[in-house]
């Protein structure tokens, strides 16, 4: 049973941090320090309902990628493609790193986070760029 608010649109939260990515990002932080993504209304840690916006670092470290050779049906991005998991400090950020192959990467590397229009869905996606 999910205790969503009904009146509440699934992405509030969401639209607003992916307009900021591509600026100046940010996290929701608790008063205990510890960092997630919106949208959150409690964190994730401890339970806090403290939370505030912390400017996300401007690079992030590659923690993790996979090349992906067999996308999801729809997804609109051609295989084969990256997808990496970003190491910002106190969060991770999950996203494709576009023109780049398995070998053109590697655990440590700094990038940027950014957000395309996935042109075949329309849908935000969020992408890496070279620091």
């Amino acid at each position: 049973m999910s205790d969503a608010d009904p009146d509440v649109p699934a992405n509030t939260g969401y639209d607003e941090w992916a307009d900021a990515l591509a600026g100046d990002g940010y996290y929701l932080e608790c008063a205990n320090g510890h960092g997630s993504l919106p949208p959150r209304r409690v964190c994730p840690e401890c339970g806090s309902t403290d939370l505030s916006e912390a400017a996300l670092p401007e690079t992030g470290e590659v923690a993790t990628f996979s090349e992906i050779h067999v996308a999801p049906s729809g997804f609109g991005v051609e295989p084969p493609y990256v997808t990496a998991v970003v190491d910002f400090g106190p969060v991770r950020i999950t996203g494709i790193v576009p023109g780049v192959d398995g070998d053109g990467i590697a655990i440590g590397d700094e990038l940027r986070p950014d957000v395309e229009t996935n042109g075949a869905t329309g849908n935000r996606l969020i992408v890496f760029r070279p620091a």
